[in-house]
């Protein structure tokens, strides 16, 4: 019953391009700075064999390394990188329907964990609980929401949360008394929300 649908576009040619610049950038930096791979290496702990061929695009930019160079040369991590513009914030989804259910994703980047604003409408529907793996929060923002849940079986109502594990069998959907509009947030194995529906008692 999760969703995990893919929305966005594959980044990986534009990563490997943000990747590609950061060698000229380091050599850059570094001869600005009137500083010697020798120097450097001696600042950083990286050997000079590493620093050069990270300047030269032989070797992959990570983070072990990017970070005692931004020290030493005192910059900001993303003036090494070169980050490019934060784009527009707006998410504007185009809503998907798939079994009478409207879906609007609320995120776009493909994989981890995935938002959506969901309407399910009045409708009778015999629960037929599925497992998958994943871990699944429901927040209900209007109407009521029947979740089936292993032995549970609940209603939730405005402002009321839900989350479980979806290797569980689980359904959710109409009441049968009107249209229920929800959130779900989806993720993968492993990845719990960091909400609760009601505080831990101790």
């Amino acid at each position: 019953m999760g969703m995990g649908m893919d929305e966005g576009v594959d980044d990986g040619s534009r990563t490997d391009q943000v990747l590609a610049e950061v060698g000229p950038r380091l050599r850059r930096i570094r001869k600005e700075r009137g500083a010697t791979l020798a120097g450097l290496s001696e600042a950083t702990g990286i050997s000079v064999s590493t620093l050069s061929r990270l300047e030269s695009g032989l070797r992959k930019p990570s983070l072990e390394l990017l970070l005692p160079i931004a020290r030493a040369h005192e910059v900001p991590l993303d003036e090494l990188v070169g980050v490019p513009p934060v784009r527009d914030p707006r998410v504007r989804a185009q809503p998907i329907v798939r079994g009478g259910r409207t879906h609007w994703p609320l995120t776009r980047q493909p994989g981890g964990l995935q938002a959506y604003k969901v309407l399910e409408p009045q409708r009778k529907l015999e629960p037929d609980p599925r497992t998958h793996e994943g871990y699944e929060w429901l927040y209900v923002m209007s109407g009521r929401l029947r979740l089936v849940l292993a032995d549970h079986d609940v209603v939730l109502g405005p402002g009321e949360a839900a989350e479980f594990d979806t290797r569980v069998p689980h359904w959710f959907g109409s009441t049968g008394e009107g249209p229920v509009e929800f959130l779900s947030l989806f993720g993968p194995q492993g990845e719990r929300m960091h909400v609760r529906a009601r505080p831990t008692r101790s």
